[in-house]
């Protein structure tokens, strides 16, 4: 009997101790996500930024928006990683400033 009590309370600490393994990796995978999603968005946030200010770059030394993306990939330095990023560029005159979205892939 007496055995039997001690063979469970082994059993007994093997699980709290996978429990507590499970849940901190867990929490682990948790971070490690929540983290991700933040990268995306601010690298999303960061490329928005960038288009803007080149945009604005190209008003300034030209004298009207850009008409496209490519033309500010093309004459203004601009890299967009299009397996990360969908890149939405509105313009509705050259000298309005043009509506910037820019969305993060998600990841499959």
């Amino acid at each position: 009997m007496k055995q039997w009590k001690n063979s469970w309370n082994m059993v007994k600490g093997y699980l709290i101790s996978a429990a507590v393994f499970g849940i901190a990796i867990g929490m682990f995978l948790n971070g490690v996500l929540a983290m991700s999603d933040r990268m995306d968005r601010e690298g999303a946030e960061t490329l928005r930024s960038a288009i803007a200010r080149a945009s604005v770059q190209c008003y300034a030394i030209e004298g009207r928006y850009p008409p496209s993306v490519q033309y500010l990939e093309e004459n203004y330095g601009i890299r967009i990683d299009r397996e990360r990023f969908h890149v939405f560029y509105e313009g509705f005159a050259s000298n309005i400033m043009p509506d910037i979205t820019v969305i993060s892939i998600p990841e499959e």
